[in-house]
């Protein structure tokens, strides 16, 4: 069974949104009212996979406390670059037996790996 919905706890849906649309390249799938308060954002990479929601509501998951979720790039110098060039703060290239790879945050501290896996196979999309 795939993941299908990963939780990013967020302190504004707004802010958030924007940085994982312009910064990321995520693509909005759903936004969606919850109630007077809240908003459904649903968010998916260009290429499929899992989604990302944006979350306000979980007071066990505070904004910044999610880490390690990790993208699958094809070229990870061009995903650097553009990230970089996009504003965000990158750290530099890494390489392990697994593959090359970059992290950043997002602006509540949620952190992001980027990487070019040395299997790409590992990653399934449908």
């Amino acid at each position: 069974m795939p993941i299908a919905i990963v939780s990013v706890p967020v302190t504004d849906v707004a802010r958030a949104r924007r940085f994982y649309v312009e910064t990321l390249g995520l693509v909005v799938l759903r936004v969606e009212a919850m109630g007077p308060d809240m908003r459904w954002v649903q968010l998916q990479p260009k290429d499929g996979g899992a989604t990302v929601a944006l979350v306000t509501w979980f007071d066990a998951m505070p904004p910044g406390s999610v880490q390690g979720l990790m993208l699958a790039v094809d070229d990870i110098d061009a995903e650097h670059a553009r990230l970089a060039a996009a504003g965000a703060t990158v750290s530099p290239v890494d390489e392990q037996p697994w593959g090359r790879f970059t992290m950043l945050q997002d602006p509540d501290g949620n952190g992001w790996i980027v990487a070019q896996l040395t299997n790409p196979d590992e990653v399934k999309t449908r």
